[in-house]
């Protein structure tokens, strides 16, 4: 995965920027096609396994870091899967929950 050595190399703050920017911008970007495409149950299902996929990767490779901004990256990996989860639901209250999320996460 790049997404821990990118932090670990960057600056405090471009770091910061990385691990809040990308999540927004892919979020409302899948938001977007959710609201103006519908789609399948076999693609609901992937994303809600993704999402989990994510969630549980995330804490386990974030359990073997020993650096202070290696974890912060596996923590973003997870997180992606929390906001993803909602999205995967395929309902309005589901996008809403990922709008919350994001929101939160700011």
């Amino acid at each position: 995965m790049w997404a821990p050595d990118i932090y670990e190399g960057s600056p405090t703050p471009v770091t910061a920027f990385l691990s809040i920017a990308p999540k927004i911008s892919i979020s409302a970007n899948m938001s977007r096609v959710s609201i103006v495409a519908s789609y399948g149950g076999t693609l609901q299902q992937i994303f809600f396994f993704c999402s989990i996929a994510s969630m549980i990767l995330g804490a386990l490779a974030a359990m073997a870091q020993t650096k202070v901004k290696r974890p912060l990256a596996h923590s973003s990996i997870g997180h992606v899967g929390y906001i993803r989860t909602g999205f995967s639901c395929g309902t309005i209250e589901g996008i809403q929950s990922l709008l919350i999320g994001i929101f939160i996460y700011a």
